[in-house]
């Protein structure tokens, strides 16, 4: 089939091994210090890998390749698991235990030193390295969130993460598009909802207009909103 897929510029790549890292199928590896693309079909065509790469040696190609495999992907995730080879201990999916509204207080839920839980959902929470069918995707309230908003709004977990599963991200400083990964999310997962909750700065209008062009392009009707945080901690919208 012709589909999307990566390819990778042995020239311009410098074996610094990130695209590797960051390809969450396994589908680059090094090889004789340069990375390659191991396997067609290991490759989900969304290009995590690509704003990894320091040096511009992978770019998008149309051409004949094998099918996406998810479940040739996920054997061979748990193959090198068994072999204690997971790849970067920070990428591994994880699902945490999340406190529900009364419970402030439980010795189970993680709380900072004033008591108030953690509302995080899952880890990784980065738009870039969460995989597209995380099993905390199935019947989740989405919240796509801009980075600095956590810092700027205060109550951000309280106001807004409780109940959800937390995305963030940056597009200036990733310097990559959502869209195509964030639809592949939606469109892949049973979504009830989402949330956009972004800066009030102009360069947080590319995490919302990737949301909704994620939305709208993923072919379902979903409940969304927007809500913009100001720099000095205010809800504006």
């Amino acid at each position: 089939m012709i589909r999307r897929i990566i390819q990778i510029d042995e020239e311009k790549c410098n074996g610094c091994g990130a695209c590797a890292s960051a390809c969450h199928e396994g589908a680059i590896g090094m090889v004789d210090g340069k990375a390659r693309l191991l396997r067609d079909d290991y490759c989900d065509g969304l290009g995590d890998c690509l704003p990894a790469c320091p040096t511009g040696a992978i770019t998008f190609t149309e051409r004949e390749a094998a099918a996406y495999d998810e479940s040739a992907v996920l054997e061979n995730k748990l193959k090198k698991q068994g072999h204690g080879h997971s790849g970067c201990p920070g990428h591994q999916l994880r699902q945490l235990r999340q406190a529900q509204d009364d419970a402030v207080g439980d010795k189970n839920v993680p709380s900072c030193e004033s008591g108030h839980p953690s509302r995080l959902a899952q880890w990784p929470c980065q738009i870039k390295l969460i995989p597209v069918n995380a099993p905390c995707f199935d019947g989740a309230k989405l919240l796509i969130a801009a980075d600095c908003t956590a810092y700027a709004y205060a109550n951000l977990h309280e106001g807004f993460m409780r109940g959800k599963v937390t995305l963030i991200g940056c597009p200036k400083l990733d310097g990559v598009d959502y869209a195509e990964k964030l639809k592949a999310i939606i469109s892949g997962n049973d979504i009830k909802s989402v949330t956009i909750v972004r800066m009030e700065v102009p360069c947080c209008g590319g995490l919302e207009h990737a949301a909704k062009t994620a939305l709208a392009g993923s072919g379902k009707f979903i409940p969304w909103q927007v809500v913009t945080i100001s720099v000095d901690g205010k809800i504006i919208d």
